[in-house]
């Protein structure tokens, strides 16, 4: 056993907002490397897949509609994610990632042998420091009742909620995933240079630049990430359940142990700068 462990020859992938950027990096090198690639997203997918299906992340009707469509699958790619404003940001990030995902392992389409890799983000990485409120949170298992938790809970329609809500999410589901076989993990990316960061360049694209700076690195890529995520769903990390993947080119490492000085990794991990 060696190479065809790094590969997915017939597996049957489907990524959750896989149109542009991270998801669609992923989703083309899951097909690269064998899989047969079912898509979800609100736009027109624009490369080659088995399948596309539409739909609107925020509203379930939409999603249950999508997921009538959908068979058994080895591998669920949950890629889709939106930065800042619109009222359906729970909703799209988090809350109907969460829905297709208990739903499909629930009845059985997510079985034996199957992975999950989500896309969190290093904004996420406070997660631990906020486990309680996003424990509490979970505890609500239906669609309408993490709307409701989220309505009387203000702040928490948020990118940095949602993100650490998935993380809680993976870590508190490996135990129930490696009991059937499953498994589930994430990755946080860092800065990368992808079409929602450029939807918002002053905001994002310049995050970690004081790292650039020292390293003479540019941004990290959608196509890095993708490798990381599917990684996660290959046999070769059968070993690796319930984790959240820093992948950030080193940022956060040195953030932690002062070879950079950033107040900005201390702020993102709760900690005194």
């Amino acid at each position: 056993m060696g190479a065809e462990l790094f590969r997915l020859d017939g597996k049957q992938v489907v990524c959750v907002g896989g149109a542009t950027g991270m998801g669609a990096a992923a989703a083309q090198l899951a097909a690269e490397l064998g899989a047969e690639i079912t898509v979800l997203d609100v736009v027109e997918i624009e490369y080659p897949t088995k399948q596309s299906i539409q739909v609107d992340l925020a509203d379930k009707a939409s999603v249950d509609a999508a997921l009538a469509l959908l068979g058994p699958c080895d591998a669920l790619l949950s890629c889709a994610g939106v930065a800042d404003g619109p009222d359906a940001l729970m909703r799209i990030n988090f809350i109907s990632q969460r829905h297709i995902i208990d739903t499909m392992a629930a009845d059985g389409r997510l079985g034996e042998g199957s992975a999950v890799g989500m896309i969190s983000s290093i904004g996420g990485l406070g997660w631990q420091q906020n486990v309680a409120q996003c424990l509490d949170f979970l505890t609500n298992d239906t669609w309408e009742a993490m709307q409701a938790w989220v309505d009387a809970h203000a702040g928490t329609n948020s990118y940095v909620f949602s993100k650490q809500a998935m993380n809680t999410y993976v870590a508190q589901q490996a135990l129930g995933f490696a009991t059937r076989g499953m498994r589930i993990n994430s990755i946080m990316p860092g800065s990368t240079d992808t079409p929602l960061a450029r939807k918002n360049p002053d905001v994002w694209l310049p995050f970690q630049g004081d790292f650039r700076e020292v390293t003479g690195h540019v941004h990290l890529t959608p196509e890095q990430m993708g490798n990381a995520l599917v990684f996660l769903c290959m046999p070769a990390a059968s070993g690796i359940n319930g984790t959240a993947l820093v992948v950030d080119d080193g940022y956060v490492p040195s953030g932690i142990t002062g070879t950079l000085a950033s107040p900005m990794v201390s702020m993102l991990l709760g900690t005194p700068a």
